[in-house]
């Protein structure tokens, strides 16, 4: 059997998961396959394993354990959640903001890391920038740990509840919180699979926000950079929370490419 053969058979599952299942099987980087290639009966075997724990409704990148984010791969399991679009979004302007404002350097802690694909990346791409990550769950932090390791980066790995407890001093928080409300109708296949403790932000879904925003004043630097990943409808109430904790400041609300508010950057105004 070829290669193709298989991405032509069952409508069910879209070609872009195939290749996605074909080049973890065929230990191929970057989704690059040979559609002419021939695959091995214990190759397709696996694959029709793989295809059908899918199509059961478990996500695929829990199948296989592993990611891929900003061109990274990224090990994952069920104790973590699986990284969005939007949150290499939120890197690619960190890492701009990054550049333009701190020369590629400074002291930056991850909170609610999760697998640690914000702060790992980051580190990738600022090699200069001193990188911690911080989560509640050990579970997390295990996996965190395994993703230090593979993309053999340097960074700080801590158990915490966002910004308690926290002493030292960043220049950069950068946080993907959750941000769901708890009364929320949410998609299937996400609500039956991945962590409720890094889904749901409370009753009104900001809850992870006040707790940062109340005591990032307290840790960030004089010149600084908070950047936070939101929810479509919460950038006016996030607003509002900003305001009650900190003064004479910059607040941008960036669009996704959905065209959608995703993500909040709080500044100090330069002097």
């Amino acid at each position: 059997m070829f290669i193709k053969d298989v991405l032509n058979s069952d409508n069910r599952i879209s070609k872009k998961e195939k290749i996605i299942i074909l080049s973890h099987l065929l230990n191929k980087p970057n989704l690059i396959i040979d559609t002419k290639e021939k695959i091995s009966k214990d190759i397709f075997l696996q694959y029709k394993i793989i295809s059908n724990q899918y199509l059961s409704g478990k996500p695929l990148q829990y199948i296989i354990g592993k990611t891929n984010f900003y061109g990274y791969d990224f090990i994952i399991n069920e104790k973590v959640l699986i990284p969005r679009f939007e949150t290499e979004e939120l890197v690619e302007k960190t890492i701009s903001y990054i550049n333009s404002k701190f020369g590629g350097k400074g002291e930056l802690i991850d909170l609610g890391c999760g697998s640690g694909v914000i702060g790992l990346t980051i580190k990738k791409e600022c090699p200069k920038i001193n990188v911690t990550l911080l989560d509640i769950s050990e579970d997390a932090l295990k996996i965190a740990r395994l993703n230090k390791q593979q993309l053999n980066v340097k960074a700080n790995i801590i158990k915490g509840d966002m910004l308690d407890n926290i002493t030292s001093k960043y220049d950069i928080i950068v946080s993907n919180p959750p941000y769901i409300r708890l009364n929320e109708t949410i998609d299937k296949l996400v609500k039956e699979n991945e962590p409720h403790l890094a889904l749901y932000g409370g009753d009104n879904g900001l809850k992870y926000y006040s707790q940062i925003l109340k005591k990032a004043k307290d840790v960030v630097k004089d010149n600084f950079l908070i950047a936070l990943e939101i929810g479509s409808d919460q950038g006016n109430k996030i607003i509002k929370i900003i305001n009650e904790h900190f003064s004479n400041i910059i607040i941008r609300i960036e669009k996704d490419l959905q065209n959608r508010n995703r993500m909040i950057f709080i500044t100090n105004k330069i002097e």
